[in-house]
């Protein structure tokens, strides 16, 4: 088919048209030569002048760090602007340092000296903070007088601030300065700016790459006469992102008065009781929901200027340390579930085991008396949890390395029975132990985490207490038999009652949360997600960019009847009027609870005296949380850590709007007044401690 052709005619231009605009495009061009011939020729030689005389210089904007923001959405961590006073250095600019100093001096209400020492401090670097946080007197002098201050320009700059005090303080941790002892990493390796500020302890170390965004430049035009103009920022800086905690802002704040009330409310012991711990975890996932170091400290104070205030307290204390993470103690009669389930899981006893507690046990010829001086009779392994008796375990333990009727097995020599079977038997005691993370990181994301320890008598030392390399000694037995070892006979009963042992609150709150979800275990942490730095979390339409997953660490296969055992043990203990968590503040309580105390003997500051230990974890048909309490000194087990861990419980489910009756609930939702009235967010500033 033929196409169509076009009805449309082009327009001409009219000649005229053409001619007058050709004429115009000539006469432009004309006097655009003739104007550059004018600035070549005639000006030129002026405006080189000048060209020498300006100069662009670049200075480093930094970025405002991320935000740190609780479960339920409390800003936990955050930046606040201020402005800041730098001396950029700026080539073929005349600067009299010592004139400047001395009109700024009076203003930024310092010395001369002082002054000119920061002006001369990194000569090689474009520029140096020379004041912080400056005053509008100090802003606007600087404005009416730029002509006389070249090179001394404002900028903003971004302070950390912890709103809440000392909530989550050593989950949160604090920010400082680049150091000599860390340039290399982050100035060298990683391109940060010399001040900038870094997280040096807790989340805003651990996340610090996160946190901390990345600095911009921004472009200054400096004529010779000092005055000042910007061009621009050219990249801008990106703020860090937001990052988003496990913990519950207000369970958080109930956790800490709880632990800090209950020390102090009693005149004898807040004076000898010098640290506590207690971390609250979910079962199901692992995810940190409370975590306590007591005493407490303020991150402010190492970003405000007052910390030489606080210095005393500081090193007086142990605030500075997460005891949670940190400070391995000994668990006591706490990890006999776990030597319970070594015995039944490797057939040394049954559940209908019976031993015959006279109130004590003959090792050679030494007497091991029981907690209970009269005994209890005869007694099996559940009576054994529930009772706590030592004398089963002693017993349970001496079994383990065969030995029985007051006589190493088969007659053999200690020589030969101490690099065999009682090895043998001190890995299955604290391999038990190990298998649950105890003893063990728990790889919770937190810098600085310690791990436990395992310790038997040297009976080549004076029978000196030194550590027993589990590890070690169990791939020599596997590949050689034995394992060179010098060990003394009551070790076994020593270790399975848990006084060869130290371990941290986040290991001992790993185990129990192991045992209740039946032998899973996970990883505890404490990140929940990460937001981009123009949202927040639970923001409508907010995404995370990283979300934090469960991480299951071990699977342990356990005998459903061995666990059972076990389990019931643990009840009776919270459940029955014979229980030690029943008579240490668990009597009645309508969520029933499973657990177990420990009372282990330690030295502090010169004194005998005991560390009060408990695990549990509750409901007990359905377990949610899990919780472990350490308080060196603080007694009996059911003198303070069971009465502390049955509070956590008790604050946990009326949060959660649980077993209780609706008068006692509490809000998830964080009381900002009511924190601020606490004893537990006064304490670090009052230097309240024994």
């Amino acid at each position: 088919m033929a196409k169509k052709r076009s009805t449309k005619t082009r327009r001409k231009m009219p000649a005229s048209r053409l001619w007058f605009i050709s004429g115009m495009t000539t006469l432009a061009f004309t006097s655009l030569i003739l104007r550059m011939g004018y600035l070549q020729v005639v000006q030129g030689a002026t405006y080189r002048t000048d060209a020498s005389n300006v100069a662009v210089v670049s200075t480093p904007v930094l970025p405002p760090r991320g935000y740190i923001y609780s479960s339920n959405g409390t800003i936990l961590a955050r930046d606040q602007y201020i402005y800041d006073a730098y001396l950029a250095r700026v080539p073929h600019v005349h600067q009299d340092y010592r004139k400047m100093a001395e009109l700024l001096a009076p203003i930024f209400h310092t010395t001369v000296q002082k002054l000119l020492q920061k002006m001369n401090t990194s000569p090689l670097s474009p520029q140096v903070r020379i004041a912080q946080n400056l005053s509008y007197t100090a802003i606007s002098y600087i404005s009416e007088h730029h002509h006389q201050l070249p090179g001394i320009e404002i900028q903003t700059d971004y302070v950390r601030q912890y709103p809440l005090g000392d909530l989550a303080g050593h989950i949160l941790g604090y920010v400082g300065p680049i150091t000599p002892q860390n340039e290399s990493y982050y100035v060298n390796k990683l391109h940060y700016l010399n001040n900038q500020t870094v997280g040096e302890t807790g989340i805003e170390a651990e996340y610090n790459k996160y946190l901390e965004g990345k600095a911009g430049y921004e472009q200054y035009l400096i004529h010779s006469n000092g005055s000042v103009k910007s061009l621009g920022l050219l990249p801008p800086p990106q703020s860090g992102d937001n990052i988003q905690l496990t913990i519950n802002s207000a369970y958080q704040a109930e956790a800490q008065k709880i632990v800090s009330d209950f020390i102090q409310r009693d005149d004898v012991m807040r004076y000898e009781i010098n640290s506590a711990s207690a971390v609250v975890l979910n079962v199901k996932t692992g995810a940190v929901l409370a975590l306590v170091s007591y005493p407490f400290y303020n991150p402010n104070w190492f970003v405000d200027g007052n910390l030489m205030k606080h210095e005393k307290y500081l090193n007086q204390t142990s605030a500075l340390i997460d005891n949670a993470i940190q400070s391995p103690e000994y668990p006591g009669s706490s990890v006999k579930p776990a030597n319970a389930l070594a015995g039944l899981e490797t057939g040394t006893i049954t559940p209908n085991t019976i031993v015959d507690d006279k109130g004590y046990l003959k090792i050679g010829n030494r007497i091991f008396h029981n907690w209970y001086l009269p005994g209890f009779g005869p007694v099996n392994v559940i009576l054994a949890l529930e009772h706590s008796d030592d004398t089963f375990f002693y017993q349970l333990g001496m079994w383990f390395g065969g030995w029985t009727n007051q006589h190493y097995p088969n007659h053999e020599s200690y020589t030969q029975w101490v690099k065999t079977r009682f090895v043998k038997a001190m890995d299955t005691i604290f391999g038990w132990e190990y298998k649950f993370g105890l003893g063990q990181l728990t790889g919770i994301d937190l810098p600085g985490e310690v791990k436990g320890q395992f310790y038997e008598e040297d009976t080549k030392k004076n029978y000196e207490e030194v550590p027993y390399p589990l590890l070690k000694a169990e791939a020599s037995m596997k590949k050689y038999g034995y394992f060179n070892n010098w060990g003394a006979l009551p070790d076994l009963a020593f270790a399975d009652i848990g006084q060869s042992q130290e371990f941290t609150p986040i290991e001992m709150a790993q185990y129990v949360m192991t045992l209740a979800d039946k032998g899973v275990k996970y990883r505890p942490y404490i990140l929940k997600a990460i937001y981009p730095a123009n949202e927040v979390p639970g923001a409508p339409g907010s995404k995370p960019i990283y979300t934090m997953h469960p991480k299951v660490q071990a699977r342990i296969q356990l005998n459903p009847k061995d666990l059972h055992a076990v389990y019931q043990g643990m009840y009776l203990m919270a459940n029955a009027p014979g229980g030690l968590l029943y008579q240490g503040g668990f009597a009645g309580s309508p969520y029933h609870a499973a657990g177990k105390t420990g009372t282990a003997q330690i030295v502090l500051n010169g004194k005998r005296v005991d560390d009060s230990v408990t695990i549990a974890f509750a409901p007990f048909h359905h377990p949610q949380i899990a919780i472990a309490v350490m308080v060196p000194g603080g007694g009996a087990s059911t003198t303070t850590a069971s009465h502390i861990a049955h509070r956590l419980f008790n604050a946990y489910f009326e949060m959660h709007h649980e077993y209780f009756p609706q008068s006692q609930w509490l809000s998830d939702h964080f009381q900002a007044t009511a924190w601020l009235h606490s004893f537990a967010y006064k304490q670090p500033e009052e230097g309240v401690l024994p």
